[in-house]
């Protein structure tokens, strides 16, 4: 009798509390939300989050602040989410590099596919290959021969390990077969700067950090990534008509919240993002920098579920092939 009380008082409790954080759930968010960017503050994913949350915070009825915790390609931050209370109240701004990490990373303090509950797809930002402004050759194929004849002196600058700026790095060395100096720096910053100045040779990073460098002139522009052109930067050709369609490559942006989270707060966040991503002001000022809200059917759970477990597969052979690993 005592084991069956016991066991009865366990169900109980356990239905109470599910009721507890459901009940909680539908008159969620009761307070302000935290939106965790796993790099530093003024990086392209950094702008891109800002954008989205104030968007989001104006349909949930509660700010959204963003909180910078940058460091080790991105999985600081996501790890400090995988382990945040599952209420709602702390999220996860990633970019593919919460699909890269799991290669990279051999020993993650977190399992990338089961550790959180999925919200949505935000943007895909397309990535753009450029050089030192007086870098001779003139073309994509100029540039590939120049890369090829100068292998051990050309340098290639990322913002570090498992920044987009290192995976598009990684895309180039793996489409034209040659391996090249890589020069990671702590940050977006540092790299552009160093490039602007002439100190490193080749870059490869995201529209939203580089369309007012190419528009200004300070960087040589060869391809953009996307199979379009973009209308921002109308003269640049895509990496296909460039003749090497195997760098197309976008890096796209999901929102995550740690797992158990109770779905009806789940299902308000997504639907908040859907909203957002149809805000006029966020469609234009993601136009500025050479991107496009996610149409709403990839603003979903399921949507970003199926990208991230696809895009775990993809880069999975080409990190093992190029043999550059974080730990």
């Amino acid at each position: 009798m005592k084991i069956l009380n016991a066991v009865l008082g366990a169900t109980a409790l356990a239905a109470l509390s599910l009721f507890s954080a459901s009940a909680n759930a539908q008159g969620y968010p009761e307070r302000q939300i935290t939106m965790i960017v796993p790099f530093a503050a003024g990086g392209p994913t950094d702008t891109v989050t800002r954008l989205v949350a104030e968007s989001m915070s104006k349909d949930l009825g509660q700010q959204i602040i963003v909180e910078n915790v940058g460091g080790a390609g991105g999985t600081l931050g996501a790890a400090r989410v995988a382990n945040a209370e599952a209420d709602g109240y702390t999220l996860l701004l990633h970019h593919i590099g919460m699909a890269t990490s799991a290669t990279l990373y051999r020993k993650l303090p977190y399992d990338t596919l089961n550790a959180f509950e999925y919200v949505g797809l935000v943007t895909d930002v397309p990535m753009t290959l450029l050089a030192r402004k007086d870098m001779e050759a003139t073309d994509l194929k100029g540039l590939i021969e120049y890369a090829k004849a100068n292998q051990d002196k050309v340098t290639v600058a990322n913002a570090g390990i498992g920044a987009a700026s290192h995976l598009c790095g990684m895309l180039f060395m793996s489409a034209i077969e040659t391996s090249l100096v890589t020069v990671p720096y702590k940050g977006t910053g540092p790299a552009m700067t160093d490039l602007l100045g002439g100190q490193v040779d080749i870059m490869c990073d995201q529209t939203t950090n580089t369309t007012k460098q190419i528009q200004a002139g300070t960087v040589k522009a060869y391809a953009v990534t996307s199979p379009e052109r973009l209308d921002v930067l109308k003269d640049l050709p895509t990496v296909r008509e460039a003749g090497l369609p195997q760098m197309e490559v976008g890096i796209w942006h999901g929102i995550y919240a740690p797992k158990g989270t109770p779905k009806e707060a789940v299902d308000k966040l997504s639907k908040a993002l859907q909203v957002a991503l149809k805000d006029p002001n966020v469609a234009a000022r993601f136009a500025e920098l050479g991107t496009k809200p996610s149409p709403e059917a990839d603003a979903t759970p399921e949507a970003l579920k199926a990208k991230l477990e696809g895009e775990i597969a993809r880069w999975k052979p080409v990190i093992e092939a190029a043999g550059q690993y974080a730990d």
